[in-house]
């Protein structure tokens, strides 16, 4: 199955919620009215858009109408697509991998799908011919190391692991000397999604960056944050919640393939104007995409 052809068989439930929905209201209206406007208003919602967000897409949608002179609903449709793509464009060259090692740094709260992308993520890159080396840094979680060992071995990329409770930042320490001594291109660091201790989880990830920093003064770091679709607007809010204690590069949208909820990727970039990254689309190692906004709303509204 191509590229294309995966996004879109990942997207089939937010497919029939968003491009159902919207291509009933321009076929149903007849000319383009404010009464046009509330039903792409209810099917925007619907697929999990946001009211803020819709509310801009739909002001963006009247000046368009306004200026371009449009009175026949295929044309808005055309516009409202063209509107949708461009909100969602991250207008740059995407994660920065120059350095040797580069470092992709990745948060996120317990059961969104963080440790499995991990593995999906060290795969796609040991396929691309890079030297890949995780750090099993989430020391606190129960079977969380023994879940990455399990996916790194199917990656057939080097772990670097303690045992569970260890301090984080020594773990990270071991896989910096590690990726060093083994020429890696790419290191990968898995995180806590919450502490067992009163210990606060934001100071413990800052600890860590404070040891990137030192022993990685000249690496490329990317942070990104692994978020849930299924949970659609939650996600938003746990993304807040993070990137208050640590700047955020990027973001890995699971589970899109479950949910019909996948417009929040439209409003994950304007609410906090942090880019989608990469998606889950299955359950496979390679079911891990590289978001492309264009492809994905052509996945979304085109047959």
């Amino acid at each position: 199955m191509g590229f294309f052809d995966k996004l879109k068989k990942g997207l089939s439930k937010t497919r029939e919620m968003m491009s159902d929905g919207i291509n009933r209201v321009f076929a149903s209206m007849g000319r383009v009215d404010e009464d046009m406007m509330e039903e792409l208003f209810d099917a925007l919602i619907s697929a999990d858009v946001g009211m803020d967000t819709t509310d801009k897409i739909l002001d963006k949608l009247r000046a368009s109408i306004k200026e371009n002179k449009i009175i026949d609903p295929a044309e808005a449709k055309d516009q409202l697509i063209r509107i949708i793509a461009e909100m969602i464009d991250p207008a740059d060259a995407g994660l920065k991998l120059n350095s040797k090692p580069a470092v992709i740094f990745v948060i996120g709260v317990n059961g969104v799908g963080k440790t499995t992308s991990i593995g999906k993520m060290a795969n796609n890159y040991r396929s691309a011919g890079k030297k890949v080396v995780v750090a099993a840094a989430d020391t606190f979680r129960a079977a969380a190391i023994d879940q990455l060992q399990v996916w790194t071995d199917r990656a057939g990329v080097d772990l670097i692991k303690q045992q569970e409770g260890a301090d984080p930042s020594a773990v990270l320490f071991d896989a910096i000397n590690a990726a060093k001594s083994r020429s890696a291109d790419i290191l990968i660091v898995d995180t806590a999604g919450r502490l067992h201790t009163k210990k606060n989880l934001m100071e413990e990830l800052n600890k860590m960056n404070r040891v990137l920093r030192r022993e990685l003064p000249d690496a490329d770091i990317n942070t990104l944050i692994a978020l849930d679709a299924t949970t659609g607007q939650n996600g938003i809010s746990q993304a807040k919640v993070f990137s208050e204690g640590c700047p955020i590069d990027g973001i890995i949208l699971t589970k899109l393939d479950g949910t019909a909820k996948g417009g929040v990727v439209i409003s994950i970039k304007d609410e906090l104007g942090i880019p989608v990254r990469l998606v889950g689309v299955g359950e496979g190692i390679d079911d891990l995409l590289v978001f492309e906004p264009q492809e994905f709303v052509s996945a979304i509204f085109n047959d």
